[in-house]
């Protein structure tokens, strides 16, 4: 069994591909990494902000040209595990559901309604069988540095917030986005599930830090949700983004304490172990490396 995880951070981030190139890592590196579960959205971006490790992964890959329901999302996670980060970050334009969640603020989402279709949701399967805890899906930790790290860098943050995940590509019709706001929905979006369960499978801390775009489309009196609105809002947080991960940096205490999330899956299988498939747990070589030994 592999020892546990080192006392230094090394942060994840999951973004748009816009907001790499802006972060001013020192010693960068553009690095292909393959996975055993197919093509990742790109190559990782890696270097150091402030003397901690950060590697980068753009979601919808270099030009933004992977719609949300194509995004191999099992292969980014397994990426970012294969390069020893510790927790995972990630940044995701959203839409309001609610009056107080105003476009140009940032919500530190801490719960999920996962109603997307047909995405590979799991590591496991068939002759590995495992069950996480996901009850709270966010490391309360990262969230609340990293929603301290947005208000120094200038953004209304809202501590908490339950976001919908659809499947999209088109944004809501007015009924569901009316029905997302009586089930309790703050934000809606297309890309936070599977990605959140694929990182409590792996063992890997998760926040994520929304940014509001528009109010979706449950104001009678307004438009319908449009692209180019989106896009414009979201080009003038980008800015806030890059900064608030110079200050997440630089406000992290000096060594990485455990956290629970660490050994989510220590308890989790229920396949025995003569019944398992070893061609599934050779895949899982990075994921499950703390349970199944370390990887080469």
């Amino acid at each position: 069994m592999r020892a546990e995880k080192s006392t230094s951070w090394h942060i994840g981030v999951i973004g748009g591909s816009g907001l790499a190139g802006g972060i001013d890592l020192e010693e960068a590196q553009e690095i292909p990494v393959s996975s055993p579960f197919g093509d990742p959205s790109g190559p990782v971006v890696t270097g150091r902000l402030g003397g901690v490790r950060l590697t980068f992964i753009a979601r919808h890959g270099a030009g933004h040209r992977i719609p949300p329901g194509q995004v191999n999302y099992r292969a980014n996670i397994d990426v970012l595990k294969r390069c020893g980060v510790t927790d995972v970050l990630a940044l995701s334009a959203v839409g309001s559901l609610c009056e107080a969640m105003a476009p140009g603020q940032f919500v530190a989402v801490d719960q999920f309604i996962d109603r997307t279709a047909g995405r590979a949701g799991s590591f496991f399967g068939p002759g590995l069988v495992a069950h996480v805890s996901l009850a709270d899906p966010v490391c309360e930790r990262l969230s609340g540095l990293a929603a301290s790290a947005a208000r120094l860098a200038g953004a209304e943050v809202h501590a908490g917030g339950c976001y919908v995940a659809i499947e999209g590509p088109q944004f809501s019709t007015r009924a569901e986005s009316r029905l997302y706001r009586a089930w309790g929905a703050d934000v809606i979006g297309m890309t936070a599930m599977p990605e959140a369960r694929l990182a409590r499978e792996a063992e890997l801390p998760y926040a994520l830090l929304g940014m509001v775009t528009d109010y979706d489309c449950w104001r009678a009196e307004e438009a319908g949700v449009e692209v180019s609105h989106v896009l414009e809002v979201m080009h003038a947080n980008a800015r806030i983004a890059r900064d608030t991960l110079h200050r997440l940096a630089s406000s992290l205490p000096s060594l990485r304490a455990p956290s629970p999330i660490d050994t989510a899956l220590e308890h989790a299988f229920v396949t025995e172990p003569a019944a398992r498939d070893p061609q599934l747990v050779a895949r899982l070589d990075a994921v499950a490396c703390r349970i199944f030994g370390e990887r080469d």
